[in-house]
């Protein structure tokens, strides 16, 4: 059975299982005729069958049940009544069925068997032709003993010659009926049928066991309690000196894992069985809309639990609808756009780092990060500042607000806004994540993130207050050490505390604030915190703990009613030591602490812009210090709107300058390595960028890293150089200073510059 296949093998269980049914149920419906439930119930199992034998191409199979469901039909409408020939013939129809199930199981065809015969008794059976007088019951061990004379091959076959035959008279009626006994020619089948295979031998429906899904949850259950002990058990003994309990824990440690695992993969289904009916929706769905749509599959046999492929249904359903809808284009307006008028939607599912990744991608038009925020400030949500001052990433992401929808009119597809805010709650709610990448013109992907399991997950233990916190480890990106005066340092910006990790700007949230214990900032004295960089609502950021401790795998337990109003927690567990952790909720966290929101966007933009005004008027600046090449050059930090990180691949050329394309224009990009004379040798597969904005025009200035952001305090000697404006002393080296509008005016001679008031410090170098 090796080579069958996953579906012939799943139709031979269930078809064996409903075959037993039909037995007790024929039997019983002979006995009241009238039971129209049980008879609907038979014709469908049949029907069933039948159906499955056309789709798989076995023809033998689907004439007999055909021919079953025939008399079925005439029962289930009155047309003719139950009786006990009918029961016969249907009978032998199950024998026949089973046969021929037992001979694809064996050699994967149906083979030479004769099925003219049982058609031939049920066409019979429906035209009433030969049909015997029916007898009452009490005549019915006399039609017996009748048929015993009549039939001595069916006697003969039915019980083993040496083994007399019970005394038929004897028997009730309702078992008294010559289809317990298999037909001549069942037995010629039989002897068909290879006799040297060995007893022992297990058929495809002794291989496979239906489980309630309640009994599953409860093994669960208790497979999560045992590994709460073996947890404790492993603790006790890491500090007792008996060899012999330290070898025991660690063997029960190693079969707790096993029987984990075991239990776990009874409960994870291939994720085609959540694709099945979408090539449905699909065809629907785009013949309606008059799209033509090729959809494509991959990785369908990637496995889930089933209690998460049940929750990721609904929002898997939403994502391919919208894509016919609003990410595919008509034919016409494909062809027009140089495109094939067939369009083609690529489901995907592969794991990841520990979680299964779904992405349903098109070859459409794209979001358009314009459309959505002037959508979003035409329905109020934000206003035109906020837009402005946000990431493209950021505006697309407005579409899993509530309420939004940038549909025209209001259809039966889409356009009441209930979409996309429901996806990600969906996902939200099982632990997952959904993010949006598009390219104008060219498509759209959704990408679904979803936990293996949500019962036993892989944590990072955390102390904060005095407390321990558990942080599931798929959220945890890295682990950061900020101790003393290093290069990695928390500031402030408008009062909100970030840290510069290899020359980006980390949004931090202490998390003994953010439960609402005391403000405490033990880094000013000196002390040692740790960061635990996380991943929530597309953002990075930073989470600020007293201690790292350990890892462990820890039982999701719910939490009490009284604490899931509070939004911080996931749930709760039960570590090694016996104490009992809250887990955090890290998408929470982030939403609280309103990171990646556009209110935080459009804060940090005006808090840039005031800092900037403010420092403009300070006889001093503040310099931002990069690597350029082997030489620290400097620039004022007025000078800079954003800090910027872009693929090597994003760099394109247009005639003999470097450009990148950035929030839907073209920005062009000076190398300062080029300016400076220094040619760097960086191979790495970012570029650092500085980027200038004024009037509606930008351009990056790119380096090879930032290094630090310091007052200017020291003074300043003479220019040595082209592009340099001074030079200063920052920590015992001296650094030069960039002549930002030299630099500018080299990226883009066109651009148009503010007014420019030497700086002070250029005043008195000269």
């Amino acid at each position: 059975m090796e080579d069958f296949d996953d579906v012939v093998q799943e139709f031979l269980v269930e078809s064996y299982e409903n075959l037993d049914q039909l037995d007790q149920d024929l039997v019983a419906l002979e006995r009241d005729p009238t039971a129209r439930d049980r008879l609907a119930s038979v014709f469908r199992t049949i029907h069933t069958i039948k159906g499955t034998s056309g789709f798989l191409a076995f023809a033998k199979l689907e004439q007999v049940t055909h021919a079953g469901e025939s008399l079925l039909a005439r029962l289930r409408d009155g047309a003719q009544v139950l009786d006990r020939r009918g029961a016969d013939v249907l009978l032998r129809v199950v024998d026949i069925v089973r046969a021929l199930l037992a001979q694809i199981e064996r050699d994967g065809q149906e083979g030479e068997m004769d099925i003219r015969s049982v058609i031939v008794e049920v066409e019979a059976c429906i035209t009433g032709e030969g049909a015997p007088a029916p007898l009452p019951a009490a005549d019915s061990a006399a039609k017996a003993e009748s048929k015993s004379e009549t039939e001595p091959a069916k006697s003969e076959a039915s019980a083993p010659a040496e083994t007399p035959a019970e005394p038929v008279a004897d028997a009730p009626a309702a078992v008294d009926t010559p289809a317990a006994a298999p037909t001549a020619d069942a037995a010629k089948t039989a002897d068909a049928a290879p006799m040297e295979e060995p007893a022992s031998r297990r058929g495809v429906a002794d291989t496979s066991v239906r489980v309630d899904v309640e009994l599953l949850d409860k093994l669960m259950r208790l497979v999560g309690e045992l590994v709460l002990t073996r947890n404790q058990m492993v603790r006790a003994t890491e500090h007792n000196g008996d060899h012999t309990l330290s070898r025991a824990a660690q063997r029960l440690n190693i079969i707790t894992s096993e029987l984990q695992e075991g239990v776990m993969k009874t409960r994870m289904q291939p994720i085609s069985h959540l694709w099945s009916k979408l090539p449905r929706v699909v065809r629907d769905l785009s013949n309606s809309l008059g799209r033509q749509v090729r959809l494509e599959l991959e990785g369908a046999e990637t496995e889930l639990d089933r209690s998460l492929l049940e929750a990721v249904k609904d929002p898997l359903t939403h994502l391919v609808r919208n894509a016919v809808d609003h990410g595919l284009e008509a034919p016409e307006d494909r062809v027009k756009a140089g495109k094939p008028a067939e369009g083609t939607l690529t489901l995907r599912a592969y794991h990841e780092h520990g979680h299964v990744v779904v992405e349903v991608a098109d070859d459409g038009k794209g979001v358009d990060p314009k459309l959505i925020g002037a959508t979003a400030v035409k329905r109020g949500l934000l206003t035109e500042t906020q837009v402005a001052a946000m990431d493209p990433d950021d505006v697309l992401r407005l579409v899993f607000r509530p309420g939004f929808s940038t549909a025209a009119k209001v259809s039966n597809v889409s356009g009441r806004g209930v979409g996309m805010d429901v996806v990600r709650t969906n996902l939200e709610a099982i632990g997952g994540a959904v993010d949006l990448r598009s390219v104008v013109g060219k498509g759209t992907t959704w990408r679904l993130t979803i936990p293996l399991t949500l019962a036993i997950v892989q944590a990072l233990i955390v102390e904060s207050g005095g407390e321990r916190y558990v942080l599931p480890q798929m959220s945890v990106r890295e682990l950061v050490s900020v101790e003393g005066q290093t290069s990695a340092r928390i500031e402030y910006v408008s009062g909100a505390p970030v840290c510069r990790l290899r020359g980006r700007l980390l949004p931090l949230v202490r998390l003994n604030e953010a439960l609402g214990g005391p403000a405490e900032r033990p880094e000013e004295n000196g002390e040692a915190i740790y960061i635990a960089v996380l991943n929530g609502e597309g953002h990075e950021f930073g989470l600020v703990v007293d201690r790292v401790l350990t890892t462990e795998e820890v039982v999701v337990k719910p939490l009490a009613s009284h604490l899931k109003d509070v939004g911080c927690y996931a749930g709760a567990t039960i570590l090694g030591d016996g104490r009992v952790s809250l887990i955090l909720d890290v998408l929470a966290l982030a939403r609280n602490a309103h990171l990646g929101s556009a209110e935080r966007a459009a804060a940090a933009a005006a808090a840039l812009a005031e800092a900037a005004a403010a420092l403009r008027g300070e006889s001093r600046d503040r310099l931002l210090v990069t690597r350029v090449s082997d030489r620290r050059v400097a620039i004022p930090l007025s000078m800079v709107t954003r800090l910027e990180e872009f693929p090597v691949t994003a760099i394109e050329r247009v005639g003999s300058r470097e450009v990148v394309q950035y929030r839907g224009a073209i920005l062009p990009l000076l190398r300062l390595s080029g300016l400076l004379g220094s040619w760097s040798e960086d191979v790495s597969d970012t570029v650092p960028a500085v980027v200038y904005s004024s009037g509606g025009h930008s351009v990056a200035l790119a380096v090879d890293g930032i290094l630090d952001i310091v007052d200017d305090t020291a003074p300043h000697g003479p220019a040595d150089g082209d592009g340099l404006s001074g030079s200063t002393v920052i920590d015992d080296k001296v650094t030069e200073l960039l002549d930002m509008r030299r630099a500018i005016m080299a990226a883009d001679p066109d651009f148009d510059l503010p007014e420019y008031e030497t700086p002070d410090y250029l005043v008195e170098a000269s």
